[in-house]
Parts: structure tokens; sequence; C-alpha cells
């Protein structure tokens, strides 16, 4: 309970096994990229068996480059794949410069395919599971500012034969990573196979992926497909947008959005819309991007614009500021993920008390010389000019001075190599008092950088003092 002054070392259990490292998050990542030449950066991928079996989801035989195929297509056919319709619409607007990636996807490093320089990643049914470090490159990418187009289709379509389908993959990205597995996006694709629908659009007129520079979205085509679960108690921004016939709310999207940290997200639930029916011999392919019935060009253009960042915005959230809440894991409730620090620090010991929920971070309070660290790495996004950090501490103690500080709590503000840029607030024994206090600090100082948010709690040789962090926040706009 709060207000504990005995040492740390005689308590109960605390959550162990926290990490030293939770994987790609201490990592450093480059800030969020500046715009290119072009506005739009957009790179489809090509590295996760997405020509297997009938499938052909590329734009170009041309790769990574596609304009190494024809460097000035006009149609469809002057770009080989079931994609080059969505290619060359998007290059014949000169407002977008396209990659493929063909081999793992990076965030960070000096590749010419690496995230870091793309505004947009593109995942076209994917039929192979994203690594570890793939994930943790893709979804810190999103949370940076890039844009992520996640397309489905009907469970069991295992192209491949590895045992994975595009619906186990892509909820595995989103469920199963160090960045943040506490449903991000606010969504889950069904486990569904449904044969044939043509979901109609929702009354928008304001929405630009239904109401876009490239026309209005009135109906998408399901042949085979799937659909998705909202959560909107957990991500409050998740929107379907498309919905299977007698469908509505929270179930039954077939195409939704999102945004996490400062970047955006889409879903679609099915292949067959994006397929022009051309593409590489040998596979049997589907025209569903012409479908009569459907709008389903004008609703990948409009999404692929959307989430670019929009008409002339520069992409990748460079230029425009999403309003956001960008720490992962930001009230603790999954233990270490998203963190860095020493073992224990985060816990649900009954010792000490959560603000709000059952997790919480607790630095120090062992009564012994002994020091606690716990660090996230986060970009602010360079566009927004507000960014404020904010926590709730509680301080307890067995000190009995009321002048001097045995016991410290530092705040603190680190650069890609360690380098301390700032402190914005040391805290002591001397703060002690009942219950959590609300601390908040701005960080706008660092718009455009990666930086690491760190608490360094540091005990002295006797008498415990403990520093209990939760509901950690740094919200950007």
């Amino acid at each position: 309970m709060l207000g504990l002054t005995v040492p740390r070392h005689r308590l109960g259990a605390v959550l162990a096994g926290f990490s030293l490292v939770a994987a790609g998050v201490a990592v450093q990542v480059a800030a969020t990229p500046a715009a290119a030449a072009t506005p739009h950066r957009i790179l489809f991928d090509n590295a996760h068996a997405e020509t297997a079996g009938n499938a052909d989801w590329i734009i170009s035989t041309g790769q990574p480059d596609p304009l190494g195929e024809d460097s000035s297509p006009s149609a469809e056919t002057d770009w080989t794949g079931a994609l080059s319709s969505w290619g060359v619409a998007l290059q014949k607007t000169g407002d977008y410069s396209l990659k493929t990636a063909t081999s793992a996807l990076t965030y960070g490093g000096s590749a010419a395919t690496d995230l870091s320089n793309f505004d947009t990643l593109v995942l076209p049914e994917p039929n192979t599971l994203f690594t570890t470090a793939e994930k943790t490159a893709i979804m810190t990418f999103v949370k940076n500012g890039g844009g992520l187009f996640m397309i489905s289709d009907h469970t069991g379509a295992d192209r491949n034969n590895d045992g994975e389908d595009a619906v186990e993959i892509l909820n595995d990205l989103m469920t199963n990573n160090s960045v943040d597995s506490t449903d991000p996006f606010g969504f889950s694709i069904d486990s569904l196979s449904i044969g044939s629908d043509y979901p109609s659009a929702i009354s928008d007129s304001s929405n630009p992926v239904l109401h876009g520079s490239f026309g209005t979205v009135t109906k998408s085509l399901i042949a085979s497909g799937t659909t998705a679960t909202l959560k909107p108690a957990d991500n409050s921004a998740v929107k379907g947008l498309l919905y299977r016939t007698g469908y509505s709310g929270n179930t039954g999207a077939f195409f939704a959005t999102s945004t996490f940290g400062s970047g955006r997200v889409a879903f679609w639930g099915d292949s067959s819309p994006m397929d022009d029916g051309t593409g590489q011999s040998g596979n049997t392919l589907y025209d569903g991007w012409n479908d009569s019935g459907a709008t389903n060009a004008a609703l990948a253009l409009n999404a692929t614009e959307w989430l670019a960042g929009g008409s002339g915005s520069g992409g990748g959230g460079g230029s425009t500021c999403t309003p956001a809440q960008l720490l992962g894991n930001n009230g603790f409730e999954s233990g270490s993920s998203a963190w860095s620090g020493t073992s224990g620090v985060v816990t649900n010991s009954g010792d000490e008390s959560a603000r709000t929920g059952s997790y919480y971070a607790w630095l120090a309070g062992y009564g012994s010389a002994h020091t606690d660290t716990l660090s996230q790495s986060v970009t602010v996004p360079a566009a927004c000019t507000t960014a404020t950090l904010s926590f709730y501490l509680h301080v307890d103690t067995a000190e009995t001075t009321t002048n001097t500080a045995y016991d410290t709590l530092k705040v603190q503000v680190l650069n890609g190599s360690g380098t301390v840029l700032g402190t914005p607030a040391t805290y002591s024994n001397l703060n002690a008092a009942s219950g959590y206090t609300q601390r908040s600090f701005s960080l706008a100082g660092y718009a455009g950088q990666t930086v690491t948010l760190k608490f360094t709690g540091t005990e002295g040789s006797t008498l415990q003092t403990s520093f209990v962090i939760d509901d950690t926040a740094l919200n950007v706009s």
C-alpha cells in the first residue's frame, strides 16, 4: 500500500524477468524521415511470399525500382504485376516515388529500402511471418509517423503452405511485438472465409479515404475474404469505413483505419479488390480493381494518399502533426513491454499500489545503496508544436530529515549516444507524500529528434525511499 517505510528487499513477489533491453525499444532509430523530392514515398513489400501460388502482389517486375521496367508507364500493362494498375496510377500523378522491398524490413538502417526512407509501407497479403526485428521495425516506423497499409485475405489462404496465412501473420504483428502488443491499432482480424459480398461505405462526406482526390468510394468487393472486429476502447481512433452487408459498428468492418503514435493505419479484408487481373504468366488472377460493382481503385488510391499524409503534406507525418500519445505500454499493464531497465522495476506487488490497473513502476525502496533505471525511446514528430511528458509519482520514505536529499529520482532526456540532453526534474525523499501527484514537462524542444526518456532512482546506504510511477504519457499535438 502507499506509505511503505520498510526496505523493499523484505517484500513479496515482484514481476521477475524484466529484460534489461526490450528488443527494438532501447535501440536508437532515425528521426521521422524528411520529405523527399516527391511528396509521397511508398514501399510495397515483396519479401514475404507475396507472389506465392496464384498471388502476384507486385506493382512491377522491376525491383526495387519499377521504373527499371518502364520509366514512363501510361497503362497497367507497362508494368508487370497484379498490382500494376495501383502502381501506374500513382506514378502517373507525378506525386509518388515507388519502390519494392525484396529483403527483410528494417528501420533506421542504411539500406535503400529502409523504412526511414519512406512515408508508407504496403503489406499486400504477406504469407510468411515477420521476424521479431521486422515487427519492431514496422511498429516503430508507424509510431514515428509512417503509414501502414495491411491487406489480408480469408483465413486458410496459406499460399506457400508454411502453416501461416495473412490473417495470422497480421494479427501476430499487432499482438506479438516489442513496441506495443496491447491492441495498438484498436482492431483484430477475424478468422473468416467470406465467399462473396459488396461491402458498402459508411456515410461520411468529410472522410478523405472515402472522398479523396482519386474519387468517391461507394462499395468494395469480397471474393473470399475476411473482416475485422473493432475495439475502440483500446484505440479511440479506429474507424470502420466499409462494412460487410448486414454489419455495422464494431463487427464486420471490411475496411478500417486507425492511428498509432504519429502514424496512420489502414486495413483491407481481401486481396481480390487490389488484383487488376494482369500479372506474370502462370498465375490465375481476378480483375477486382475494375469490378463494375465496386470502387476499389478509388479506395486503394485515396487510402494510399491518406496514409502518406494527405495531398502535398510531405507524408509520414513529416509536415503535419497527428495528435497522439506516443509511449508504448504507458500504464505498465503489459509488464515490461516497450520499456527497458532494471529487473523488478515493473511490478504488480501489493506492497505498493498502482494508480490504475494492477502494474506500476517501482524504483529504489531497498534501504541500501542501489540504483534502478527505467527508459523508453521515442521520436517527437518534427511538425508537432506541443509535446508534453507526464506521469503520476508517489514517493514514500523512511528518512526523517526535512532538509537533506539522500535518495533521488532523476527524469532525463538522452540522445542516441546516451548523452544527457536535459534533466527536466529531480525528486527526492523530501518529496514524500501520500498518494500520487501528476508531474508534467514540455519536450517540444526535442521535436524532430529520437530521444530516450529515462528515470533513474538512486538510493543511499540506509533507510529506504520508494519512487513509484504510473500512467505515463507523451502527448503531442
